[in-house]
């Protein structure tokens, strides 16, 4: 699994005319990609990392200020373009094996106390964010 972290003060995302998350204050936006043969356990083990991540003010994570998340699915994480001009999509797992892992982090990152908003897996999304750094990480498992 892949995910890139933004730290942010807000963060919004919106199917058509209809917001389906957000985050009104500081927290994460977490946009997750998932691979072939990623598994149940590399989704719990990416949000203990995204949970205990200390890049909030101070040196804190969200587990220990309660800072809100904002995990969004996003397929392209594991666009390739090493070669030509048009990315192939060959490594991103589809729907049907990473949905449910995506849907594992939330739940995980729930399991741990967390308040996290999600986007809508599938769905054309318009993300809104201010980043707050900026800070922006790349994490894999």
């Amino acid at each position: 699994m892949r995910a890139v972290v933004q730290r942010v003060s807000q963060a919004s995302v919106t199917v058509g005319d209809r917001m389906v998350g957000s985050i009104d204050e500081p927290g994460l936006v977490v946009l997750v990609g998932v691979t072939h043969d990623d598994t149940p356990q590399q989704a719990e083990k990416l949000a203990a990392k995204l949970w205990g991540l200390r890049v909030l003010d101070g040196e804190k994570s969200c587990s220990d200020v309660g800072a809100p998340l904002l995990v969004i699915s996003q397929f392209t994480l594991y666009g390739d373009t090493r070669k030509g001009r048009r990315p192939t999509w060959i490594a991103a797992a589809p729907g049907a094996v990473a949905e449910p892992l995506v849907d594992a982090v939330v739940t995980a990152l729930r399991a741990l106390g967390a308040r996290v908003e999600t986007g809508e897996f599938g769905a054309d999304m318009k993300v809104s964010l201010i980043n707050d750094g900026p800070v922006t990480l790349v994490l894999e498992t």
